[in-house]
């Protein structure tokens, strides 16, 4: 058995197509969602997402601003730049890209975000809207992960979901949204006793605890759905042949790149699993795609709430 493959860039073409539709017709009424991201310094895998960010925006019609600080900007510059793009009408999203050099004070800046702009759905506020099931803006990656499961046809009510992560960014929201969905969640962490046994009771197993291959098929239920988070680079030939020894597409790109990724799954959990996610090309995706989708629907509350 080989399992389902969630294709993410195919979904997130989808959810691309369906936001542009959403932009044209919000322009019709006179009002163009922005969005403005925040890159301070030069860090070459942020500016690597920022611009993929900024292309994307681009393309679904949406405005967009990049604004770059440099790498010595102070806590109170950059929440003086955050406090004039929450004054502008213009603007519906705003997204300070991390990490933040150490001598900001990265909790102050994105806690300054005003909540209504708040894209990346990190601001406390949102948490709250979230776990109380009220209108808000969702982290990108979790709101990404459940539209996989949505659109990849994969039955969420009543299901046992487990989550290997506890991280505020992934972990603990694609949990909040699992148990909003009706599955019964299980949070799983450094501190878990027995991860295999637990994991293999998942029938949907979300793995995003940022360790390369971790999760192998010992953890995983035969016909499990399997969405793999992770993006780990692996530049070094003993592990590669540990996560692709005999893969020639894989091979490729390793001695082209000198480096490949793979994701917390291991590539042989394909083996037991009944779906799963790529690494690249699944969760990924879609993190950008509901980046877009966001600001559109950060451009509507914010307007019906006026």
């Amino acid at each position: 058995m080989t399992a389902r493959i969630l294709d993410g860039n195919k979904m997130a073409a989808e959810i691309r197509v369906e936001v542009a539709a959403e932009v044209r017709a919000l322009a019709a009424s006179g009002v163009r969602p922005g969005l403005a991201v925040v890159l301070v310094g030069t860090n070459p895998a942020s500016e690597v997402y920022v611009r993929g960010k900024v292309k994307s925006s681009e393309e679904v019609g949406l405005y967009s601003e990049k604004h770059t600080p440099s790498e010595t900007a102070t806590t109170d510059a950059l929440l003086a730049l955050i406090a004039d793009l929450n004054s502008r009408e213009e603007i519906d999203g705003i997204l300070v890209q991390l990490p933040l050099p150490p001598q900001i004070d990265a909790k102050r800046v994105l806690l300054a975000v005003d909540p209504a702009k708040d894209v990346d759905g990190f601001h406390p506020m949102n948490v709250g809207y979230l776990s109380t099931q009220r209108p808000g803006l969702v982290p990108c990656t979790p709101a990404g992960v459940m539209e996989i499961l949505k659109r990849g046809g994969v039955p969420v009510a009543g299901q046992e979901a487990v989550v290997v992560g506890r991280s505020d960014i992934v972990g603990k929201p694609v949990a909040m949204l699992l148990l909003n969905q009706n599955a019964t969640v299980t949070v799983c962490h450094s501190k878990t006793r027995d991860l295999p046994g637990v994991c293999r009771r998942a029938d949907i197993l979300v793995a995003a605890i940022g360790r390369a291959g971790m999760v192998t098929r010992d953890y995983v239920k035969p016909g499990a759905t399997v969405i793999d988070v992770g993006t780990n680079k692996v530049s070094d030939r003993k592990e590669f042949d540990r996560f692709f020894a005999g893969n020639k597409k894989r091979e490729e790109t390793f001695l082209t790149r000198g480096s490949t990724l793979v994701g917390d799954v291991h590539p042989e959990v394909a083996e037991v699993a009944g779906a799963i996610t790529p690494v690249p090309g699944g969760v990924g995706p879609l993190t950008i795609a509901m980046l877009m989708a966001n600001t559109v629907k950060a451009a509507k509350l914010r307007r019906s709430q006026k």
